[in-house]
């Protein structure tokens, strides 16, 4: 079904500044708010004054979490019902919308101000007066499971919110008994804040009349909003209306309701007329859901031969202050699906601990868990690698999976759906001139750099997590037909690529079927937004679906106008035609005419179930290292990717150059530090935090190796992951092998050019 790239249609709307974010959503008679946050990581709140900024100048209302006590709102649930260790339950302490008594970490919401203006409402946050008693801050994973370590939950005793076993532990003790070589290695899988283009913000009006609360905000999908407003406010989902029309980048950290939307909402309700917030960028990184910050433990079995015989792994998982609902999810069931990665490894075993520290929240970021289990599984491998002394492709060769073995079942009971392993590293082998690899190290020798080269391969789950994805499709009087469902646009294409599935169908052109976005009202379906890289199996499947019950519902209108039996019928090429004659009627003309029925026969909401699939790839980079300066440079990138059919390449390329990118950005620069004494952020603005740029992206080539996914009618799998699943390990690797010839065999990222001039200055005597 792939075809030509025209391109997409949202292009010209955003690139001339036509698209309407959430800050550009105004209603009449809108007040503003402005949230104070807690200076300090974790404190008791003896008091706070108001007093003052009440009377301040166009202040209507301030609002603490002693109004949010009195509205009931509630926490959002955990998305973890399964036991850990020793049949634990994962406990999961209560989130409120505004701190209430405590606060837990730098920039908890404490107080919202409303006011007729921003500048007023800021004014008067700004007067309010906190009495704190400040308490110890725990930072980072270790040391708040450690004995002794200030409490931050009292419901969670020694900081430890789950213990979560998999495997068979006994299985794995035989295997490494018989081992000829172990490798083991503790990998720091750094903090990192998501930065959408797009500030948090968030408008809310309240209907007293039907007691419906309407939520303007950057989402990855309507329904997702509705769940998560409905779980805390305490209504139904049918009493909020979630709108989202262009969202400025989603990546995980917009996929359900903030604390502050929930607040924005009471005070909409609360004074009668709708509320908007727009955050500052310091205010986005420090309480938007930061990601990673997990300490991986790995250890792998090798026979004498170099085959995989058993794995091992002992995480350590930062969840923040609070676990969001998803964050035990990630870091225990779903880290689970890609244990094995693509390799044949009999026997694994794992335990992950997850601690609760005063620290931002944790929540999925793109990749979720994949970028944490393919870091520490092929980091492994390239240890593996070196210690036995078989060349990096050829050990991968040796232990992957078969394209006959497919679909396969992991020893955790995981089936991956379809792949083809060694292709990948054939393509890989065939497209990255591996073989000239030596020389090149060679000739970057002789220019005074250290050359490195990194091979990963990995497979990830994608799609799942729902019972259905339902969408419509609806025509107009003209003929022309809108469709919807529940995902949000957050750069996927969506308006491009849904609408030639559909057109495809239809046989007639994507330009006579449009995607109104952002009003869910207009056609109410259940289904889940756009995570987990599944917006094209998913939504897309389901398109294909419906449009073809469309085709179905038309030929008994084509039947009746053709004066035939439907039996008489086939439909081709986007025309009904009765076989045997030149007698037909073209789709375009049923859609016009019974588009202006009353009775809309054509109109179709269906759904189908939520589908799964296992997209994988195998990428190698090179990289220079210069040791005088620590600077590195990445040379080149090459991704060969199995993302099932492609509907639109074009987009699908966008989201793995994308992808690569953001693992780019956490393997050389990007780190959310906190003092570990105070607990204070210091990565609070772009002056701190690094975020990677164009000139640091190499040279790259992208290579298709699809094999269709048999789980869904298109045969497609995700692809909005691939990218930083493949470059976390990938760039890891090449350093590693950069610095190897100066017995350099573990640093930990981002691999800065200070953090890189430590380890070879070290190296070299000199430190």
């Amino acid at each position: 079904m792939a075809r030509p790239f025209k391109g997409r249609r949202e292009d010209f709307r955003l690139v001339t500044g036509q698209g309407r974010y959430t800050s550009d959503w105004s209603l009449p008679n809108q007040a503003y708010g402005f949230f104070l946050r807690a200076d300090r990581a974790h404190a008791d709140i003896l008091s706070i004054d108001t007093v003052e900024a009440r009377s301040m100048p166009g202040v209507i209302a301030i609002l603490t979490g002693e109004d949010i006590a009195k509205a009931g709102y509630k926490s959002p649930p955990t998305m973890v019902g399964w036991p850990g260790k020793g049949g634990m339950k994962i406990r999961h302490p209560a989130r409120p919308v505004m701190a209430q008594k405590k606060v837990r970490h730098v920039g908890e919401e404490v107080a919202l101000v409303v006011a007729e203006t921003p500048a007023q409402a800021q004014d008067a946050a700004e007067a309010i007066v906190v009495d704190y008693r400040d308490l110890p801050a725990v930072i980072g994973p270790a040391e708040a499971a450690k004995p002794g370590a200030a409490l931050i939950h009292d419901d969670v005793p020694d900081n430890v919110a789950f213990d979560y076993e998999y495997g068979d532990g006994a299985a794995v003790e035989a295997a490494f008994a018989k081992a000829a070589h172990i490798v083991t290695l503790m990998l720091d899988s750094q903090r990192l804040v998501g930065n959408p283009m797009e500030p948090k913000a968030c408008l809310a009006t309240y209907d007293a009349k039907n007691d419906i609360y309407e939520v303007y905000a950057p989402s990855q999908g309507m329904s997702m909003m509705q769940g998560a407003m409905s779980a805390i406010i305490g209504v139904p989902p049918t009493q909020i209306r979630a709108h989202a029309y262009d969202v400025g980048g989603g990546f995980g950290i917009r996929g359900g309701a903030y604390p502050e939307y929930a607040a924005l909402a009471l005070a909409a309700k609360t004074i009668g007329r709708p509320v908007k917030w727009v955050s500052t960028r310091s205010e986005t990184m420090a309480s938007d859901y930061h990601a990673r910050a997990a300490i991986l433990s790995g250890e792998l079995a090798v026979d004498k031969e170099g085959t995989f015989l058993a794995v091992r792994y002992r995480w350590i998982a930062d969840l923040g202050a609070y676990p969001t609902p998803v964050a035990g999810f990630i870091n225990t069931l779903a880290s689970t699906s890609q244990a094995v990665n693509l390799y044949r490894i009999p026997a694994v075993y794992g335990l992950h601990r997850l601690v609760v520290t005063n620290t931002t929240p944790t929540t999925a970021y793109r990749g979720a868990t994949r970028p944490n289990v393919s870091y520490i599984t092929e980091r492994l491998v390239a240890e593996a690698s070196r210690v036995t002394g078989i060349d990096p492709v050829t050990i991968r060769r040796r232990n992957v999976l078969a394209k006959e073995q497919f679909p396969y079942k992991t020893p955790l009971g995981q089936q991956f759906d379809s792949g083809d392993p060694p292709g990948l590293l054939n393509e890989l082998e065939r497209t990255a001139d591996i073989e000239g690899f030596a020389s090149r190290r060679e000739a970057a020798k002789r220019r005074g750099k250290l050359r490195g080269m990194g091979v990963a391969i990995f497979i990830e789950p994608s799609g799942g997590g729902g019972p259905k994805e339902e969408v419509a499709i609806k025509f107009g009087s003209n003929g022309d037909a809108s469709i919807y469902s529940q995902v949000g646009p957050s750069g996927q294409g969506n308006e491009t690529a849904y609408p030639e599935i559909v057109a495809d169908v239809f046989g007639i052109d994507p330009e006579r079927i449009s995607m109104p976005v952002g009003d869910q009202q207009i056609a109410p379906l259940m289904g889940v937004g756009s995570i987990g890289s599944r917006s094209a199996m998913s939504h897309g499947s389901a398109f294909l679906v419906a449009a073809r019950e469309v085709v179905k519902k038309g030929m008994e209108l084509a039947a009746k106008d053709l004066e035939v039996s439907a039996s008489d019928l086939v439909f081709e090429e986007g025309k009904y035609k009765v076989v045997g004659t030149d007698l037909s009627v073209g789709f375009s003309e049923i859609a016009r005419k019974y588009g202006a029925s009353p009775e809309k026969p054509l109109d179709v909401k269906t759904g189908i179930p939520s589908p799964m699939a296992f997209p994988s790839g195998a990428h190698v980079c090179e990289v220079e290292i210069d040791p005088e300066t620590g600077v590195l440079d990445l040379v080149s990138y090459v991704a060969v990717d199995d993302c099932g059919n492609q509907i639109n390449p074009t987009i699908v390329a966008g989201q793995v150059h994308g992808g690569i990118m953001q693992g780019i950005g956490q393997a050389i620069g990007e780190h959310a530090v906190y003092d570990p004494e105070s607990g204070q952020f210091l990565s609070g603005s772009f002056m701190d935090y690094f975020m990677p740029h164009a000139f640091d992206l190499p040279a790259m080539a992208l290579y298709d190796h699809g094999v269709p996914s048999p789980n869904n009618p298109l045969g497609a799998k995700g692809a909005g992951e691939a990218g930083t699943t493949g470059a976390v390990p990938t760039v890891a690797n090449a350093v590693h092998d950069a610095l190897a010839p100066l017995g350099i065999h573990h640093i930990d990222m981002p691999y800065s050019p200070h953090r890189l001039w430590q380890a070879i200055h070290r190296a070299n005597g000199k430190g």
